[in-house]
């Protein structure tokens, strides 16, 4: 009898593939563990088994496998489900969601090594410059990478020199695969058994009283021993005795000490014990209990809570319910920021049954979460993270809690899979039969309609924790402003005399401006030319800190002009601004007081959010200036005044959830002033103070928002009505993105008639020089999504073989919002 395996690949192939092994490796292996196999004339990858079977494959030939990777499975069977769902739902293939879902150093490929033939016995005169070049390194070397013989051979087409160095018998080929994760070993040192009795100590100092180093280190090390129960670590032993690793390693080959290595987890909860979780207040109590309630008849509950309502202490008492049952809690948030705050607060109540796991971790980090997942581990009962985090192979999951569900950042753009985490979330709870919690002070649209069509609990919080009142909200109409001349830079005299005001009486400032750089436009006065990307159809923005201009798409930079490339006018001048310019003028306008930045360009580090949040909540920062990182859910004891820059360029943005999400955005960021007993105030700039959803803002209406929102989507078909499906087509070549695009319109027009919408180019047609085109295809709610999705998949493969098509790329993005 033969012995099949069916794996997955990380590549993005929507097939598995079946590979042959023999019958002892077919009963060692189960789902989800490794093999190293062969794809391709010489890539070796590490595949998942996702089947084993007897069914030899129809179209080829079964290769064999080239090794076991592991041990015991390391994706479990419910993590293959999900992947499944995902591949399926998001129109993507499960080689795709393998490399989003696992750490990178699971994802092993081969690294093609060139090493020197011993046998070689060839005449060397017989070689060519470039060969030559490659057989001298070997000599020093015993193998060479790829990339390594690019460098020394000076260009990028090696391959073919290499396979006539393999003809000629000069060099080997060695195909290895390179597992990153190593675990984190830690040395620790302790007196050897024989000087564990005190005499046999008193003879030992005193026969090192010739080596006063020595001995000085012995007795450090004697009095650390006394002090602690823990094993000393090597380092602590060299800071205490102030010596050298090679005092240490003497008294080792003396038999002395004894050092020996420990392997430790590379996150580490230092702080104290358990801080009591605090008592809840009346409405939390009976949104508790609501809450409790509605997981009774529903899986999915709304938690609707206004700004600073003391939504996390619920979800605090909900996690402890769920940590004394045993079982597994997963926090999702939306930002790496907000991570920062709340891990702290999470410790004080859980300690050490909390992990954390984002993109920010290394690859070591990220590993050892995942294993104390998988291991069920009193380490991991609580997970928190950003979207990432709901690929984990959990074990016995209980609660899911999303917070800030309104958030976009939940939503993966590129590359595939397109998932977004809130949906996907509620697919994994299900699987578990766990409960969901949604909370949001601005839900999204979709979301509150499920809750009114009873599809989810809905639990109302509206007021502030501790009768605190909502902050004070005001609109600034800068229109008039710049008319009566009563503006300094971008900042209105209204604004100005309340900051001031604000930071005479000890509080702080947040202001918000939705973009970074100094400026997103520097034009020439004298003929009107900006300076392009040479990549993307946009403008450089200039960023005056490195005195650049960059482009935000595809990172491109020049250093600023100092003459218009145009007609070398020297005269050039910047439009708009970013959070670089209000930074600028607030340093001139306070001369006296600390002023800071919260955007991508400064949160770049792995404890750049850290930073920056804690100087300003020890305040040490006056004013912050910030993207919409500010928005989400971050909570300042002492901010007194919310300053929004510029509101209309949220509120004018060609996207069906342009209001929505202005609506979301300067709610949410108002939301951080005043959150203690002093009244807060929200000042909101804007040349047209008498738009609706301004209007709707500043009373705090949600209801009406999501009424005239609701209102609008039926009547234009869009979600939670319509389902989105957008395809965009990529390629170089501008004829041909049109030209295939204008075939598959017309393709999808035949089949779906009225609902699909385009081809149309958008916005920003060329991005790191390719063209974008898209087609939206919009699904009523009595279509089938599945039969839907299997005509666009065989209209897409009629389109792949058209030979005129090749080279362009489709992308297709399901729930594209």
């Amino acid at each position: 009898m033969l012995y099949f395996i069916d794996v997955i690949l990380p590549v993005p192939v929507s097939n598995t593939f079946t590979y042959q092994v023999s019958e002892r490796e077919h009963g060692f292996l189960e789902l989800g563990m490794r093999v190293a196999v062969q794809f391709g004339k010489s890539k070796v990858y590490a595949a998942l088994v996702v089947n084993l079977h007897h069914t030899a494959p129809l179209v080829y030939e079964a290769k064999e496998i080239e090794h076991i990777l592991d041990e015991t499975p390391i994706v479990t069977e419910k993590q293959l489900n999900l992947w499944r769902w995902i591949a399926d739902y998001y129109m993507c293939t499960q080689g795709e969601v393998m490399r989003a879902a696992l750490p990178s150093a699971f994802l092993l490929e081969s690294e093609t090594l060139v090493v020197k033939n011993e046998h070689f016995s060839g005449d060397e005169q017989t070689l060519t410059d470039e060969e030559f070049l490659i057989f001298e390194a070997l000599q020093y070397q015993s193998l060479l990478k790829i990339d390594e013989i690019i460098t020394i051979v000076g260009k990028k087409t090696v391959l073919p020199l290499i396979k006539t160095l393999i003809e000629k018998g000069v060099v080997l080929i060695k195909e290895e695969l390179y597992e990153q994760y190593k675990p984190k070993l830690v040395k620790f040192v302790r007196l050897h058994q024989k000087y564990s009795e005190d005499e046999a100590l008193k003879i030992l100092l005193s026969e090192l009283s010739r080596a006063p180093k020595q001995r000085e280190v012995v007795l450090n090390l004697f009095s650390l021993e006394a002090s602690s129960k823990k094993p000393i670590k090597l380092n602590d032993l060299k800071d205490k005795a102030a010596t050298t690793t090679t005092t240490i390693k003497s008294l080792a080959e003396k038999d002395i000490i004894e050092i020996f290595e420990r392997r430790e987890d590379r996150i580490v909860y230092d702080g104290g014990e358990d801080v009591s979780i605090k008592t809840l207040s009346s409405a939390q109590v009976q949104a508790f209990d609501e809450v409790k309630k509605e997981f009774e008849s529903k899986a999915v509950c709304l938690l609707h809570g206004v700004t600073s309502s003391g939504k996390t202490e619920v979800y605090v008492k909900l996690i402890k319910e769920q940590l004394e049952r045993g079982k597994q809690t997963l926090y999702l948030l939306p930002e790496i920021a907000l991570t920062t705050q709340l891990i702290t607060r999470l410790q004080q109540y859980f300690g050490t049954s909390l992990s954390v796991y984002h993109s920010k971790f290394n690859v070591h980090e990220r590993i050892e979460v995942w294993n104390n997942v998988k291991k069920n581990s009193e380490k991991a009962k609580i997970i928190i993270g950003a979207r990432s985090s709901i690929f984990l192979p959990f074990q016995d999951l209980g609660l899911v809690i999303v917070d800030e569900e309104h958030e976009t950042s939940f939503k993966q753009f590129d590359p595939a899979p397109r998932y977004h985490a809130r949906d996907t979330a509620v697919v994994i709870a299900n699987m578990f039969k766990a409960k969901i919690l949604l909370g949001s002070a601005t839900p999204s649209v979709e979301t509150y309609y499920n809750a009114l069509q009873k599809k989810y609990g809905l639990v109302v919080m509206d007021r502030r924790y501790g009768e605190v009142m909502m902050p004070e909200m005001n609109l600034v109409d800068i229109k008039t402003k710049y008319k009566k001349k009563q503006m300094t830079g971008h900042f209105s005299d209204t604004l100005i005399k309340v900051i001031e005001h604000t930071l005479s009486e000890g509080g702080q400032v947040i202001l918000f401006q939705n973009r970074r750089g100094y400026s997103p436009v520097v034009e020439c006065t004298t003929c009107g030319h900006s300076p392009q990307c040479p990549n993307c159809d946009v403008s450089l923005t200039f960023h005056s800190h490195k005195d650049q201009l960059r482009c935000h798409y595809c990172g491109y930079h020049m250093a600023m002009l100092l003459q218009c490339l145009a007609c070398g006018s020297s005269e050039l001048s910047t439009k708009g601004f970013g959070t670089e310019q209000i930074e600028k003028e607030l340093q001139q306008l306070l001369p006296d007081h600390t002023i800071a930045r919260m955007d991508q360009d400064t949160t770049r580090g792995k404890h750049g959010y850290e930073k920056i949040i804690t100087s300003f909540e020890q305040e040490e920062i006056d004013v912050l200036v910030g993207t919409q990182m500010l928005s989400k859910g971050l909570d300042f004891r002492n901010v007194h005044l919310v300053g929004v820059m510029n509101a209309d360029n949220l509120l004018n943005f060609p996207d069906f959830r342009a209001h929505e999400r202005s609506f979301q955005l300067i709610q949410q960021v108002s939301g951080r002033a005043g959150r203690t007993k002093k009244r807060g105030k929200v000042l909101i700039q804007t040349y047209n103070p008498y738009h609706q959803i301004l209007q709707q803002v500043t009373v705090n209406d949600y209801v009406s928002m999501y009424h005239d929102q609701i209102e609008e989507r039926r009547q234009y078909k869009y979600p939670p009505f319509y389902r989105l499906i957008k395809i965009t087509a990529r390629h170089k070549d501008y004829n041909r993105v049109n030209d295939s695009m204008r075939w598959l319109g017309t393709s999808l027009t035949s089949v779906f008639k009225e609902n699909v919408l385009g081809p149309e180019f958008p916005p920003i047609a060329r991005i790191r020089n390719q063209y974008h085109k898209h087609v939206l295809i919009k699904i009523p709610q009595g279509q089938s999504l599945q039969k839907t999705k299997q005509l666009i998949t065989k209209i897409l493969a009629t389109f792949q073989s058209i030979k005129e098509f090749s080279g362009v790329r489709i992308i297709i993005n399901v729930d594209t919002y």
